[in-house]
């Protein structure tokens, strides 16, 4: 399913917003957009036009930043009063064009209350000071703490533990970010650097991105680091942010990147943003994640000897692809998110194959043996169940990885390859810098195979069960195992799967079947 309002907006209902410090107006309810994963993430009535968000971080990643978030925002319709979502941090003010302004919390919505009503159409500057606590969310804090500092990892429903906002990929919005720190630490955030300036024991990093986006994809890095610079294809500026004492060992990985980034224009055309980089944090994650412009990875991608070299690399491939699908063209629900994983996912799987390691075909061939179970443990690709008692790592099961790029795979092999290739350009630039769904892509597959294929991927996309795979009618998908073990054995940690030893130990299995040793 795919929900059509023009920008939509959603923020997860949780437990109660503890320190938040409430004026002394009634306490209204939480809002949402009802979007089918997460129906109290994000507010309707406003749309986020721009973020300047100013970090304070004293050097011990155990405390509070001091912050001040201000938000540039239109209203398309008449407000009150105006929801945010934030948790986690405890708010000392508000002003709204400049003037104090009543706010409370609710749930994990902070309600701010102007001394006037906002017109529709109307602009909105809201300035919030508040402290971000990278301690107090735990688990499904968007802050990770590393060895030496801090770094963000918002997907899918942290950024409001962070800093307050409109918390839903379909309000994208230009981000500034500026960093304060002890001038013996480097910070760096989306986007291209604009400023640095030191004044006594302290320096100020500025950063702006020059494309709008996601709140999930925001990016803020914070230790002692080593920022290494090259060119990539074009001319276009790559930046690698590593633990200072890691700068030489990560060497033989950063220099791999300006060949990916050629890898992925051959297939999908030129990157889409100004800068790309890889930031490698000293801390245990179990994921990478595609923040924008700047891919987050675990350090022990890069330095256990268990992984093999194709491996790591299919996993950064894996990331640059969703600058392209999910950081250009963004879901525009959570629902669509089989788009983004099952594309990345796509390129991964190709570029393993074109480095010799593996097939496609034999990879979506197995994705089909299980793909019934996958979809009986979290739903169809379109239509996943939304994420349990596991919070934000809920939403990323095998079926919107390899479960997702088996759709793919299935409408390649009913349109041709032709067609397929022209798809996947037009997607990327038709919805450039936008938001997209499922109907959106439907609609255009159908317009490039000369036909309507809403029939042909409804099962793909919702069926309980795999339909048969054209081409191959001895393909059959195994009897889904019952019970709770089968859902706990097919959860997968954020993108793009487990980088920890259940994954590592699958690189093995697949090179030692491949007769090849790890890198």
């Amino acid at each position: 399913m795919t929900l059509t309002s023009p920008r939509l907006r959603a923020a997860l209902l949780a437990a109660a917003s503890a320190g938040l410090i409430a004026a002394a107006v009634p306490a209204p309810g939480p809002l949402g957009i009802g979007d089918p994963l997460y129906p109290y993430l994000g507010n309707p009535g406003y749309d986020v036009l721009a973020y300047d968000i100013a970090f304070t971080y004293s050097g011990d990643n155990r405390k509070p930043l001091d912050t001040l978030t201000k938000i540039d925002a239109r209203a398309t319709q008449r407000l009150e009063s105006v929801n945010l979502d934030f948790a986690h941090g405890t708010v000392e003010s508000v002003t709204v064009d400049g003037r104090p302004a009543h706010f409370t919390g609710t749930g994990e919505d902070l309600v701010v209350r102007p001394d006037r009503p906002v017109g529709e159409g109307e602009r909105i500057t809201i300035a919030v000071t508040h402290t971000s606590d990278p301690t107090g969310a735990g688990a499904d804090s968007g802050w990770v703490r590393t060895s030496d500092g801090l770094a963000m990892a918002n997907q899918a429903d942290a950024a409001h533990r962070v800093f307050p906002c409109n918390d839903h990929p379909a309000d994208k919005a230009y981000f500034t970010i500026r960093v304060t720190t002890p001038k013996d630490l480097v910070a760096v955030a989306n986007g291209r650097a604009v400023a640095h300036a030191v004044a006594g024991p302290t320096a100020t990093w500025t950063y702006r991105g020059a494309h709008p986006m996601a709140t999930e994809l925001a990016q803020v890095s914070i230790g002692r680091s080593a920022v290494v610079r090259r060119t990539g294809p074009h001319g276009l500026p790559l930046r690698d942010v590593v633990p200072a004492a890691d700068r030489q060992r990560m060497e033989r990985w950063l220099r791999k990147t300006p060949d990916h980034l050629r890898w992925m224009e051959r297939w999908i055309g030129r990157y889409p943003f100004e800068t790309y980089g890889v930031l490698v944090a000293d801390a245990a994650t179990g994921f990478a994640l595609e923040t924008q412009t700047l891919s987050l990875f675990e350090r022990s991608l890069f330095t256990d000897p268990a992984l093999p070299e194709w491996y790591v690399e299919s996993v950064m491939v894996h990331e640059l692809a969703h600058h392209w699908f999910g950081n250009s063209v963004t879901p525009r629900a959570w629902s669509d998110l089989w788009i983004s994983e099952g594309h990345a996912t796509w390129y991964e799987a190709l570029y393993a194959e074109e480095t010799g390691h593996g097939t496609l075909e034999q990879r979506m061939r197995e994705a089909y043996t299980a793909s019934d179970g996958w979809r009986a443990a979290g739903g169809p690709p379109a239509a996943p169940r939304p994420p349990g008692r596991e919070g934000k790592s809920g939403l990323f099961r095998p079926v919107v990885y390899d479960g997702s790029a088996l759709v793919l795979y299935a409408l390649r092999q009913e349109i041709g390859a032709a067609a397929f290739d022209t798809l996947q350009r037009r997607w990327v630039t038709d919805h450039a810098h936008a938001t997209a769904g499922t109907a959106d892509f439907v609609r255009l597959a159908s317009a490039v195979a000369g036909r309507d294929l809403t029939g042909f991927l409804r099962g793909w996309l919702y069926g309980e069960k795999t339909p048969p795979m054209p081409g191959h009618p001895d393909w059959r998908s195994a009897t889904p195992a019952r019970g709770p073990a089968a859902t706990t054995a097919t959860t997968a940690a954020p993108d793009p799967a487990p980088t920890t030893a259940a994954r590592a130990t699958a690189a093995r299995a697949t090179t030692a079947a491949a007769g090849r040793k790890p890198a």
